[in-house]
Order: C-alpha cells, then structure tokens, then sequence
C-alpha cells in the first residue's frame, strides 16, 4: 500500500473511533440545481439517465432527502398552467421537452422508490437571471411588467406589491396540490443581494403601500414577512404535512449591527436583503432553516465555527440544518492538520451542537463525483447507516399503528419478509413507510441503535439475505406516517 492510501486509512479508522454512534434521526440533504446549466439542451433519457445516477450515488452515500429546484426564474421544470418551461430544461424558455416528459413528477416517484423525501426547490422573487435575454410570452413580467423592477442586469418581482405575494402562493399552491412532494424549499433570494451603486426602485410602492411604516427598510422586511407568513399558511392549506425549508444566506447580523449579531464582518440577511430569519423561526412560519454556511473554518470575516455556534444558539426554534459547501470543504485544509481537509473538522462541529440537526449539500454532483473523497466519507463514515427525518411535532406527533401479519414467507423470488399495513384514517395517522431492523441472535432489540437498519422502504416486503438458514435473527419492522413518526415494534425471528 502506498502512504497516501496508508494515512487515509488511519485518518479513516481515527474517524470512525471517534465519530461516536449515528444519530437515528437526522435530514441528510443535498441541492440538485438547474440554474447552472448542467441539464440545458439534454435530451429526456439523458436527463432521465443523469438524474438516476445521481440518485443512486447519493443514496449509498447516506442522503435520505433530495432538494429538486424546479423554478428559478419565474419558470418552470414541471407542467405549470401559470409559467412557461424553463430554458435550463430545454434551452428556450417555453418549450416543452422532447420527448415529453415532467422533471418534477419523475422525480417524486424516483426519490420515494429510493426511499428519499423530494422538497420541491423555488425562488420566489427573481424573475429572470442575468444570462436570459429572451422571455416567454407567457412570462409573468411580460404579462405584467409593472410587477417587477430591473436590478443589476435582473428582474425581481417587487416585494412591496401584494399582488405578487399572491401570485407565487398560487403557483406554489399548485405545485403542492399536484405533486406529492414532501417539502417546499425556497433560498435566500427576496429583494435582490446589494449591487454597489444600484439602489432598489421601489419609491412609488413604498408611498402605496407603506402600511404606516416610516422607515423603508423596516418596510421591506414588512413585506417579507407578510410574504413568509402567507406562503406558510397556503402550503398548510393544501396539504398540512408539506414542509416549508427557508435556507438563508448564513449571517443573521453582524455583532457591529446588534447586540445578537455573530462575530463576523459579511452581507447580512436582516439589514441587506431584509430577510429577519429569526422572527420567521421565532413565530414558527417555517418548518426548517438551513443557513448557508459555505465558509470555511478560519475565514477572515466569516468563520465557519463563529457562525455554527451562533445559529446553534439562536434558531433552536424549528429544526435546524447546516448548508454544507463541498467543494469548499474539500479544498481547505484543516487548520490543525493541513495534511487532511476541513470535513472531519466540520462534522465534529456539527456533533458538538445540540440544536443541529441534519446537513444539506451545496451541490449534489459535487458529491456524486466524490470531491476530496467527500462522499467516500459519508458512504463509509459519517452517514454509513440509515437515518429517520427529524421529528416534527409542531405538525404532527401521533405515530401510526402496529404493523400486522409479520411473515417470513419463500417465495418464487426467494424468501421475502412481509407484512401488513396498519389500520389508519387520515394523514397523521397512515403509514406512508416501514423501517427494517435486523438483530443478531443474543442481541437486545433496541431500536435506538441506527446501525441495526437494514432498511426504510414504502413497500411492505423486504428480501431477506438467506445463507443457510443455521443462523438466527431477530426482523423488527416498524412503521411511519408522513411526518416519520413511528409505531411500536412488531418483530419475528429468522433462521438465515
């Protein structure tokens, strides 16, 4: 072996040592974007093909959630009645896909075969990126161009007109209804990130609507959180168990700004892109935060280890996820070891802080093509067994029944454990998915323990790994409604 491989296997070993037991719970995220053009022009099996591999790749790496944007501009990578279909699909805004097909359906059913929840990615405000020069007809700016105001080669709904407001509620009212996803993820664009020079022209809203607000700043983050509030109550509408994620850019303020502020010196969420997280968590209009923290350890102006710290201890509200920059991660090295990069480091940190309760990966294929042996070091370390979501008992908190008829049966396919949903009614209350659990013979049943899932399907049978049927276990198979909370046990012995 050579000493590279040596020292990695030592760092690896010295990893998985101190480590400590895996947390049974936890949201292990990852963004799959379009905006950067890594689908535009693909033919639908390319697609299809592209997607599936990274599907597969992310689940033996541990991710149980898939962060899928579907509109990025006003548009759209689904089958929308109100905005066209994006030109990050098909190279032209408006064009349908060839041969037909809906991304976003595809990968409701791809993620959940998987066993992955499928959050449903937007971006409320910005209505066309700086590279896009033609817009559909269909357009809503083209339709309605006073609804929106240029900025720095961009075009931005204006937050100040309600009229707007309404109008994302409603295409997101329909993506909910329409689509079963598990959540519906918006990012950290609401009015747009400062360009110097540039003021936001919104006067003539301010003089219309300024709702007695004097002071314009305030009045832009009046505008937001009406905006939060509403979009909230409209997903909780259709379907009450849809998450509602916010990731923010991953300062809340400077300490220079508030007494709260984090001890760091970047762009601030509350003061320049009028975004005031910490009320949304504090009046519970979100379901989930997932700062960007896309810094490293050691940054000059924002520390990565500052600012876990500080949301760990300020946005314990709802539960609370780190974004995870990968390239980043892999790149820097680690300020005690330079021989090794800042991921060890990072999960550390993310074992240390109560509050944190899950990561989401700034980008998918960065992990996928295994940058710096990151995900080599979920697969085989960090998120080496399965992980339930976290508990989320401001929506709901009743598990679902027993499973019933718990049967190791030898089929034509070989021998197949099965069982029998449980009895239920309504959406709390139905199993949507079974957890599988496997222990050796003199083994206490204690599920607990992560390592012992074998598997958490939405299917009610699981193939059993027969041998020679000399050796004993103990199949434990729970189940869990849409929320994962989860039943009592039902469990059967096995020879394998």
């Amino acid at each position: 072996m050579n000493r590279k491989f040596c020292l990695l296997l030592v760092i690896t070993l010295l990893i998985t040592l101190t480590a400590g037991a895996q947390r049974k719970r936890e949201f292990r995220g990852a963004w799959i974007q379009c905006v950067n053009g890594q689908f535009m022009g693909m033919s639908t099996e390319t697609m299809q093909k592209t997607l599936a591999y990274q599907l597969d790749e992310l689940k033996k790496d541990g991710v149980n959630a898939i962060i899928f944007q579907v509109r990025a501009e006003c548009d759209a990578l689904y089958a929308s009645p109100y905005e066209p279909w994006s030109r990050f699909l098909t190279g032209v805004q408006g064009k349908a896909p060839s041969p037909y097909w809906d991304p976003l359906e595809w990968m409701v059913r791809q993620c959940h075969a998987r066993g992955m929840e499928i959050h449903a990615w937007i971006n409320p405000y910005r209505a066309k990126t700086k590279n896009t020069t033609d817009l559909a007809a269909t357009h809503i700016t083209r339709k309605h161009p006073g609804n929106a105001f240029a900025y720095d080669g961009q075009l931005i709904l204006n937050p100040g007109i309600p009229e707007n407001r309404e109008y994302i509620c409603k295409v997101v009212s329909d993506i909910v209804r329409r689509y079963d996803i598990d959540g519906l993820h918006i990012d950290d664009y609401f009015y747009p990130y400062p360009a110097p020079g540039i003021a936001i022209p919104d006067d003539r809203q301010f003089r219309l609507y300024s709702n007695g607000i004097s002071n314009k700043n305030d009045w832009r983050r009046f505008n937001v959180n009406l905006f939060i509030n509403q979009l909230h109550d409209s997903i909780k509408a259709v379907k009450p168990w849809v998450k509602f994620g916010v990731s923010p850019f991953g300062i809340y303020r400077n300490k220079a700004a508030s007494a709260i502020g984090s001890d760091t010196r970047g762009l601030q969420n509350y003061d320049d892109l009028y975004a005031d997280v910490l009320f949304w968590i504090n009046n519970g209009w979100i379901d989930y935060c997932v700062p960007q923290l896309y810094w490293q350890i050691g940054h000059p102006t924002a520390d990565y280890k500052t600012l876990i710290e500080w949301w760990n201890k300020y946005a314990a509200g709802r539960p609370l996820y780190i974004g995870e920059d990968v390239e980043r991660t892999a790149r820097y090295p680690d300020v005690d070891n330079p021989r090794i990069n800042q991921m060890p480091a990072k999960y550390a940190l993310h074992n240390k802080m109560y509050n944190v309760q899950g990561t989401v990966l700034w980008y998918a294929k960065a992990v996928v093509d295994n940058i710096g042996n990151y995900g080599s070091m979920l697969r085989n370390v960090y998120w080496k067994y399965p992980a339930l979501q976290p508990s989320m008992p401001f929506i709901d908190k009743k598990a679902p029944k027993k499973v019933r008829k718990l049967k190791p049966v030898w089929t034509a396919d070989g021998y197949i454990l099965f069982w029998t949903q449980p009895k239920g009614k309504d959406w709390d209350d139905v199993a949507h998915a079974y957890v599988v659990y496997r222990f050796a013979k003199g083994e206490k049943v204690r599920l607990e323990d992560a390592s012992k899932i074998v598997a958490i399907t939405n299917k009610t049978y699981y193939k059993l790994p027969y041998a020679d049927g000399e050796q004993t276990f103990t199949y434990v198979v729970t189940a869990l409604d849409r929320l994962q909370n989860e039943s009592k046990a039902r469990k059967v012995k096995v020879k394998l």
